[in-house]
């Protein structure tokens, strides 16, 4: 398989901010070019992005029903009911089980994960991560970067 890059070459302003950047901020040149790539030219900008905040996330009750899967969660805690954290097999999906998976697990034992096999079971929620879940008695999944339809 042959993959081929594509490098963008910085303008004379782009270059003259590059090392600009890398000098406020203390950071290789490297560093700094890929930020100005990014379109993150402003030290202000480029410390927001390499150290972001809590503060800077977005609220999560923007999401629609956040209030209600947030409830449901609390009665399957409040039931001891098992719980299933079900993600997919790429790198954005097997973090987002791990970081999830410890945290349910510093509150409950009741809960398990599940990625399915990228081979066998393609992306997304798949029949036999449901039989998996049906076996082993679960009555919370909670799916994690699955697709639209999960």
């Amino acid at each position: 398989m042959t993959y081929r890059w594509n490098y963008s070459t910085l303008s004379n302003d782009q270059k003259n901010k590059k090392d600009d950047l890398a000098k406020e901020l203390n950071i290789h040149p490297v560093l700094a070019e890929l930020l100005i790539n990014k379109g993150i030219e402003a030290k202000e900008e480029a410390m927001k992005y390499l150290y972001p905040s809590l503060d800077d996330l977005h609220d999560p009750f923007l999401l629609p029903d956040m209030d209600k899967a947030i409830k449901r969660i609390e009665k399957a805690l409040g039931n001891k009911e098992r719980i299933l954290i079900y993600g997919d097999y790429d790198v954005d999906g097997t973090t987002a089980v791990a970081l999830v998976y410890k945290f349910f697990r510093g509150i409950t034992s009741n809960i398990d994960y599940y990625i399915p096999d990228r081979y066998d079971e393609g992306y997304g929620i798949s029949f036999q991560g449901i039989d998996y879940a049906v076996n082993t008695g679960v009555k919370l999944i909670i799916s994690l970067d699955c697709g639209i339809k999960a």
